[in-house]
């Protein structure tokens, strides 16, 4: 039996990819769209409700005031090279004591965004 390199001799070893010496960075905070700003019978599709991922309390909403948000969703349609879409808002205040906030978005978020997934992005910084 031949080994491979006897066989073709200037083809030199194909170098595989390096592997990350470190993991790589995520720049924002995954969250849920959880619904609408509502009343018993009245609901605000200008103000959405977000559950941030890893709150817990109203205290710790105060580093996410202002932060942006983003919904990305698929469309049909490929536009500017990408069937990417983005809806950009952001976080006004808390709402109620377990740690969901509050975001307006440039237009209203549609019906089908609920329980979909929102980037909360980790700027602008106010530190």
């Amino acid at each position: 039996r031949q080994n491979p390199k006897d066989i073709m001799p200037g083809k030199e070893e194909v170098k595989k990819n390096k592997a990350w010496k470190s993991q790589p960075t995520r720049l924002y905070v995954k969250g849920c769209v959880m619904g609408f700003k509502r009343g018993l019978r009245n609901q605000y599709e200008h103000t959405s409700l977000l559950k941030i991922d890893n709150l817990k309390d109203k205290k710790d909403v105060d580093f996410y005031l202002g932060k942006r948000v983003v919904y990305i969703y698929k469309a049909t349609k490929e536009v500017k090279g990408t069937k990417f879409r983005t809806i950009w808002g952001r976080i006004t205040r808390a709402h109620g004591s377990n740690g969901a906030v509050r975001a307006k978005f440039q237009r209203n978020l549609p019906a089908k965004s609920m329980g979909g997934r929102v980037r909360v992005m980790l700027y602008p910084s106010r530190v």
